[in-house]
């Protein structure tokens, strides 16, 4: 990303919103544009991270939040992640809704 703010997707806005205020604040901070230097390669070690989700304290969790803070700089991952993040949603949504 060359300094233009990308619009905030109402998914990704949506699961910030449910998320505790530190994470809120945490995540504002890391998608500035001048965070791209610690962004980047902790994305990076987060999927590596989750990658080796069977070892203790690692976690799958580590995959999608590491993907989102490189999709801030490569827009097919950001795409990709958004897109996984909606149907997450609508599957959460559609399991928490009574019977009709």
């Amino acid at each position: 990303m060359t300094g233009r703010m990308v619009k905030p997707d109402p998914r990704l806005q949506r699961l910030l919103n449910a998320l505790p205020r530190p994470v809120r604040l945490s995540y504002a901070w890391l998608i500035r544009p001048e965070a791209k230097w610690v962004r980047l390669p902790l994305g990076f070690a987060l999927i590596i991270g989750g990658a080796l989700s069977f070892l203790p304290v690692l976690g799958i969790w580590m995959l999608p939040v590491g993907a989102l803070l490189i999709g801030e700089d490569i827009p097919p991952v950001r795409r990709a992640t958004l897109c996984m993040l909606g149907r997450l949603q609508h599957w959460w949504d559609a399991r928490r809704s009574p019977p009709k």
